[in-house]
């Protein structure tokens, strides 16, 4: 894994080639990660969740700005493992320019996210793998990992 940090920036870790997750981002984060390569920017994160997190309307706008397309996809931490997020996770990887950073409070969310909704394609030890080495620890979720990668007997 590849990990971006560097000076006050958000952390950022790379889960496969073209897919990065972040903790929350500043408006000052976003010069850096256009700089860096990254064409797309997603917003897991609800706005409010937080009284000092940048909204995602700023988001967009700073996003804009250096040239990174934005799309907003909140996700509660209770939704988190439900079909209609995991789908919609699914669709971006598949329909944005590449690289793209997912982010949300500390990347874990964003990191579960891919996890599901990549299960299919490189199977859940893979993305299990990634994401330990990335720092996110995903094995209570491993039935819903396996589920997603048709791993579970129906």
């Amino acid at each position: 894994m590849i990990d971006l940090k560097g000076g006050p920036m958000a952390r950022i870790v790379q889960l496969e080639k073209n897919v990065f997750v972040a903790s929350q981002l500043t408006e000052a984060d976003f010069a850096e990660i256009a700089a860096r390569g990254i064409r797309s920017v997603v917003n897991n994160r609800p706005d409010g969740e937080a009284d000092d997190q940048l909204h995602s309307a700023q988001a967009e706008a700073a996003a804009r700005r250096h040239g990174l397309a934005f799309h907003h996809a909140p996700v509660t931490n209770y939704d988190v493992t439900e079909d209609a997020p995991v789908d919609t996770q699914t669709r971006l990887i598949a329909d944005l320019p590449g690289p793209i950073l997912f982010y949300c409070r500390t990347g874990n969310r964003s990191s579960i996210l891919w996890a599901q909704a990549s299960a299919a394609r490189l199977g859940a030890e893979t993305v299990l793998d990634r994401a330990a080495a990335a720092g996110f620890d995903l094995a209570e979720l491993r039935e819903f990992i396996d589920d997603r990668a048709g791993a579970l007997a129906a």
